[in-house]
């Protein structure tokens, strides 16, 4: 039985990292394992009650950030109270943007910025409540259109 799940990320500098994510999105830290070497083993993030963890890399054991490795596949979604607001403070912060926020056929409001350590971040928050057939429906519309 699985009782939760995870985001682990791996940063080029977690210190750095930290600081930005508790600056950009209101994160707070809970703990860090740090080595003699200053090297972040291991910490906990708390964004609102959904914990994200991070560490430096380690290529002893191939954990490699996106930046060793030249980007990420994956895109974490931030839901918050207003996607607008919170995409500029990351930019405040040192985010890349790379689509800015839009209302969206799935009933909400986002934007996709990069943050400094190569991480992609789609940020929203919801405009409208939508079912999942008017969802599919307002897709196939969309690729529709995009087609013609």
């Amino acid at each position: 039985m699985i009782h939760e799940l995870f985001a682990y990320l791996c940063v080029s500098d977690a210190k750095q990292a930290i600081a930005f994510y508790t600056d950009a999105f209101g994160a707070k830290e809970k703990f860090r394992l740090t080595e003699p070497s200053g090297r972040v083993g291991h910490a906990e993030l708390d964004f609102g009650g959904t914990i994200v963890m991070l560490s430096d890399e380690f290529p002893e054991c191939d954990i490699a950030s996106p930046r060793t490795i030249g980007g990420t596949p994956v895109t974490i979604h931030l839901h918050v109270d207003d996607a607008d607001a919170t995409i500029r403070r990351a930019m405040e912060v040192g985010a890349t943007l790379e689509r800015a926020p839009a209302d969206a056929f799935y009933g909400e409001r986002s934007g996709v910025v990069r943050d400094p350590f190569g991480h992609r971040w789609n940020i929203g928050h919801s405009i409208e409540e939508v079912a999942p057939e008017e969802m599919q429906r307002r897709y196939t519309a969309l690729l529709e259109q995009d087609a013609e």
